[in-house]
């Protein structure tokens, strides 16, 4: 009877999707899904905790947190004029820009391979997904990105900068092209934007189709799940009518004010990472593994027939990295995220016993 209801009931397109898929990571040096792995440093812990006692848990959180917004805007350097909207990651702005234009019956077009997302949202709500290859270094073609958007018509054209899982940082004009170019909303997602160090936020404005999703996640506070998308005033006013009321919990809201006062702190260990991300990419690529220069936290390398025999063994000896199980172009590829020092030469040394 339930299943009959169900395919009665749920959309054919929910019904052979698939769950995000998160990999157990209890008792492995987790490498595997872009954290910043430091936590706080002890003093900036418990003044954070006290900075929560008197949160009144008993209420509904601020529903949409004025002072906390215009610091971030600060945060982030927005111009004058462009507004922020809060989500609960940046996931739930994603679903939010996929829902707003369901109705176009338009395509969602990316990168491909980029972040999973963007195709998972628009297969689940019905969507056509149009995802335009990289080239062999996985960078970005973007005479067939042109040629895709005027043939396809987008609706949204997500362009994950760094990408991922690549690392690649596309030049600024081929993504002004694309923007000029594009039938739709552009969205430049910059979630690793702490370890890239470059930013589209300045030009919001000058275009009135792009918009710019950001993150605290990889700056090191994924636990609180605080996205934020900006754009012109009318686009935001118009897309925060599906966002739920009390998105934001208290908890969330008062520990991103403490840590944009603190700030410094989180840039530090992003130069710390950015560092070890070199040592890594030279130390992979010593070993001879075809390895990509990222400006992200994280590395693609290359294991042609390897891969799977290497995330095993990598598993087996306490280290989780990434693999592309059933990926059409990447199951013959890897990624790892950067740690913190002693965690990359586990790692390392791992790596090279396996090799």
């Amino acid at each position: 009877m339930s299943s009959s209801l169900m395919a009665a009931l749920l959309r054919p397109e929910l019904l052979a999707s698939k769950a995000y898929a998160v990999a157990p990571s209890t008792g492995l040096i987790k490498l595997d899904a872009m954290e910043n792995p430091y936590g706080l440093p002890d003093l900036l812990r418990q003044a954070w905790l006290e900075s929560l006692t008197d949160a009144p848990l008993n209420r509904y959180p601020d529903p949409r947190p004025e002072s906390l917004i215009t610091a971030l805007k600060t945060h982030i350097g927005l111009p004058a004029g462009i507004e922020l909207m809060l989500g609960n990651g940046s996931d739930e702005l994603i679903q939010i820009l996929v829902t707003a234009v369901a109705g176009a019956r338009r395509p969602i077009m990316a990168l491909d391979p980029s972040f999973v997302m963007y195709r998972l949202l628009a297969q689940q709500l019905g969507l056509p997904f149009v995802g335009v290859p990289l080239d062999a270094e996985f960078q970005l073609d973007l005479p067939a990105m042109l040629r895709a958007m005027s043939e396809d018509q987008p609706a949204i054209v997500f362009l994950d900068w760094p990408n991922n899982p690549s690392g690649s940082l596309f030049p600024e004009a081929a993504l002004e092209a694309i923007i000029q170019a594009a039938p739709g909303l552009v969205v430049v997602d910059e979630a690793y934007h702490a370890f890239s160090q470059t930013t589209f936020a300045g030009r919001l404005g000058q275009h009135p189709n792009l918009l710019l999703l950001r993150t605290l996640s990889k700056e090191g506070l994924a636990g609180l799940r605080l996205g934020m998308l900006a754009g012109p005033t009318a686009w935001i006013q118009e897309l925060d009518k599906l966002r739920l009321p009390y998105n934001i919990n208290v908890l969330t809201q008062r520990s991103a004010a403490f840590f944009l006062q603190h700030s410094q702190v989180l840039d530090n260990q992003a130069e710390i990472l950015r560092a070890e991300r070199e040592r890594l990419f030279q130390a992979i690529t010593t070993l001879h593994l075809k390895t990509w220069p990222s400006a992200a936290n994280f590395l693609l390398f290359h294991a042609p027939g390897k891969a799977p025999a290497i995330y095993e063994g990598l598993k087996n000896a306490g280290v989780l990295i990434k693999a592309f199980t059933g990926h059409p172009r990447l199951g013959d590829y890897l990624r790892v995220s950067v740690g913190k020092p002693a965690e990359n030469d586990r790692f390392l040394s791992v790596l090279e016993s396996l090799l």
